[in-house]
């Protein structure tokens, strides 16, 4: 018996098919950040680890977009992960999103049978974000004797970190994470970088060779991973936008 005649389909109907299947295969996640920001990077080394495809949206934050401002009303920051559609703010609460949406890859990023070492990360991540990042911020904004005594704050919050990797519940491992990267090295680590960008710009010395060992190796081992490399951008770009950003807050300081 021969077959039926099949309805020929027009050029413009497999153009729609193809629209459609084109909107059906893009990635149901977006990031909006900004290139130079710690707080993106987290993200999406995150993202990377996790083996996750997404849309990355770069947002102009000096002209932010309807978008950041519908997604995160209350800041009006980035990093804002959009997930089926649903706005997930705040990078540290996006990182516990990412593990807990993702809970079928060979990655988890946070522990989730331990809830003491839970805790522990939990609390060094709001010493990260509110006591060593908010320090080393200072050196980079400020001169003269505001900005030494900013140095001795970072000395002393990097002495604590230090003494936590000798003495503490991380003791002798060689990511926080274990010997994978881990949530607390991802929060530390897409900072750290900003400590040799921040010398250079601003003159000064923040981590001594041979002072902070334990930090400076841990350190060492977590930009060598091949995820951080193709996460943190080239050091000449940051050098050249922290010049910038730098000049433009002195002067405004000075007038």
């Amino acid at each position: 018996m021969s077959s039926s005649p099949q309805p020929i389909q027009s050029e413009s109907a497999s153009s729609d098919a193809s629209r459609v299947a084109v909107e059906v295969n893009k990635p149901s996640v977006k990031l909006y950040g900004s290139w130079a920001s710690s707080y993106t990077h987290r993200v999406k080394l995150a993202l990377k680890l996790k083996g996750v495809e997404y849309e990355y949206i770069e947002e102009d934050l000096t002209n932010k977009s309807e978008q950041l401002l519908l997604y995160n009303p209350v800041h009006k920051k980035v990093p804002i992960l959009l997930h089926n559609e649903n706005p997930v703010a705040e990078s540290i609460v996006i990182l516990h999103y990412i593990d807990e949406a993702w809970t079928g890859t060979q990655h988890p990023i946070l522990s989730t049978t331990d809830p003491y070492e839970n805790a522990k990360i939990r609390f060094w991540s709001h010493f990260i974000d509110n006591k060593l990042g908010p320090s080393v911020g200072a050196v980079f904004q400020s001169v003269g004797e505001e900005q030494t005594a900013a140095v001795e704050q970072v000395h002393n919050h990097l002495k604590l970190l230090e003494d936590e990797l000798e003495h503490g519940f991380f003791k002798g491992r060689r990511f926080f994470g274990g010997e994978k990267i881990g949530f607390l090295d991802i929060v530390l680590g897409c900072g750290s970088y900003w400590l040799w960008v921040f010398e250079e710009v601003a003159g000064i010395k923040l981590v001594d060779s041979g002072t902070y060992p334990r930090f400076e190796s841990w350190l060492r081992d977590f930009e060598e991973q091949n995820e951080v490399k193709e996460t943190i951008p080239a050091t000449d770009k940051l050098l050249e936008y922290a010049k910038g950003l730098r000049q433009i807050i002195l002067d405004h300081v000075k007038a």
